[in-house]
């Protein structure tokens, strides 16, 4: 007798789980499921297995090591991917073999701070780390004068972003 395989797709008509991360959130979705954040100099990182069949998904407010009464907080970087990193070995999943989405890193204060800022810094220390652990990052959108809604249901398609520019008032999709 054969056991039933258990789909992580969703059955028609269904309306997907949304998991809305506020700032130091992470959290972990499968197919079918739906992972979202507002942004603006934060950087939110998607790590997914090559089918897109499981994703876990951070909202980095702080990059460079917490302070020790900060050890545990996700919404620094570095705790933020160890976490990331346990929420896929759990699922059986190495990280490193993982595609990598990075959004974000906006510059909310154009009119004081010009090439360095909070999100230029957030931004390069994300895109470093990843690089150092051999993380492929497949799209990125970072930097600009924005704040950016990115949202995803796991799966085959791409991540959506919008972008609203403060100086424009104007959305972009991407």
């Amino acid at each position: 007798m054969s056991t039933p395989i258990k789909s992580t797709f969703m059955p028609l008509g269904e309306v997907p789980v949304a998991k809305e991360l506020m700032p130091g959130d992470v959290a972990l979705a499968v197919r079918g499921e739906q992972l979202k954040t507002l942004l603006g100099s934060c950087v939110s990182v998607i790590l997914t297995d090559p089918r897109h069949t499981v994703a876990t998904m951070s909202h980095i407010v702080h990059v460079g090591a917490p302070n020790a009464s900060n050890q545990s907080n996700t919404a620094y970087g570095s705790v933020a991917m160890t976490q990331m990193f346990g929420m896929l070995r759990a699922r059986g999943i190495n990280p490193t073999m993982c595609e990598a989405y990075v959004f974000g890193g906006g510059n909310m204060f154009p009119q004081i701070f010009n090439a360095r800022n909070v999100g230029s810094a957030n931004a390069n220390w994300v895109l470093d780390f990843l690089d150092s652990q051999g993380i492929a990052v497949v799209d990125q959108e970072l930097g600009g004068n924005g704040y950016r809604k990115v949202s995803w249901t796991v799966g085959l398609k791409e991540p959506l972003v919008e972008t609203v520019f403060a100086e424009q008032g104007a959305v972009h999709g991407g």
